[in-house]
């Protein structure tokens, strides 16, 4: 019998060894990309200076002149605009998905929204070049500029030339990649509500959307927040779909219609026709400052989330 205590016991030790060393690989890694990207990124801050670089309006390799404030412009907006248009759609959809369809017609539109999540990246950039652009900017750009181009408060965001490459084709089609993380992870947890819950709303005299809007959204708010954490996360770091459609112009503009770049977009673009110590030792403190950034975001966005779910179980 103590034998068998023993073995139990070695057992249990090998077994958190294998698993503390594997959480503990994971840190080294993240640890040691972070200190890579501010080795290499010495050069640029020595020459500019960190903080003058974040807010920096510069952006010329020629004069070996170096600043983020461009990109990092660019990749707020980008990122703000395509959540501001998904989360609508993809709460509806799922709404939609588990409250009112029913039947195989539900299993085709889930299985749909799945695949969307599949599609690799530059087949939306693709799509988003040769197809939405053309119809942007032919269509739809010319139309939002006769209606709001006159507007005093708004014309500021539809001037320019409507050539369908610009911030707005690139946050639709950013929109579009991002729309089945928050409607996948929402639909799964409107499926996992308490059934005894919808029926005691039910019970009430509560209307449907009474039910879906006071009970079952505040239930599953937690759940949301993951999902739009999730989606954020991608559409922070999302390149080639970017790449296709919003162009490379390292310049600040209010405007919808003009074309400007982002942190991952000027890397993908610049990296391999970077030449000179400061000008790669610039692209790596993009990097550096793009996974701060990413970090933070998502680590103030995963503290909201615990503090909901704390809410929401008082």
């Amino acid at each position: 019998m103590q034998h068998l205590i023993d073995k139990y016991k070695r057992n249990d030790n090998i077994f958190r060894q294998f698993t503390l060393s594997a959480s503990g690989l994971v840190l080294i890694l993240a640890a040691a990309i972070l200190i890579v990207l501010f080795l290499e990124s010495l050069t640029a801050i020595g020459e500019f200076g960190f903080i003058n670089f974040i807010f920096s309006m510069d952006w010329d390799p020629y004069r070996q002149l170096f600043g983020a404030a461009p990109v990092i412009y660019g990749t707020f907006i980008v990122t703000v605009i395509s959540l501001i248009m998904a989360i609508p759609v993809a709460l509806g959809t799922a709404i939609y998905i588990t409250q009112i369809l029913s039947g195989y017609i539900k299993e085709i539109i889930s299985i749909s929204i799945e695949l969307l999540a599949a599609i690799p990246s530059i087949i939306y950039g693709m799509w988003g070049l040769y197809v939405l652009a053309p119809i942007m900017g032919q269509y739809v750009e010319p139309f939002l500029q006769s209606v709001f181009g006159s507007v005093p408060g708004i014309r500021i965001f539809f001037e320019g030339t409507p050539i369908g490459i610009d911030i707005l084709t690139a946050s639709i089609v950013l929109s579009i990649m991002i729309i089945p993380f928050i409607a996948s992870i929402t639909r799964e947890a409107f499926e996992q509500i308490p059934s005894i819950l919808k029926e005691s709303a039910t019970a009430l005299a509560s209307t449907k959307w009474e039910v879906i809007s006071s009970v079952l959204l505040k239930y599953i708010k937690p759940n949301i927040i993951g999902g739009i954490i999730l989606a954020f996360g991608r559409a922070l770091g999302e390149t080639m779909a970017v790449a296709f459609v919003l162009g490379n112009r390292h310049d600040i503009s209010f405007s919808l219609l003009d074309t400007t770049a982002t942190i991952t977009v000027t890397l993908a673009n610049e990296f391999n026709e970077a030449d000179g110590d400061l000008y790669f030792s610039s692209l790596y403190l993009l990097a550096f400052l793009l996974f701060l950034l990413s970090f933070s975001l998502l680590s103030f966005a995963k503290y909201l989330s615990r503090r909901n779910s704390l809410d929401a179980s008082r």
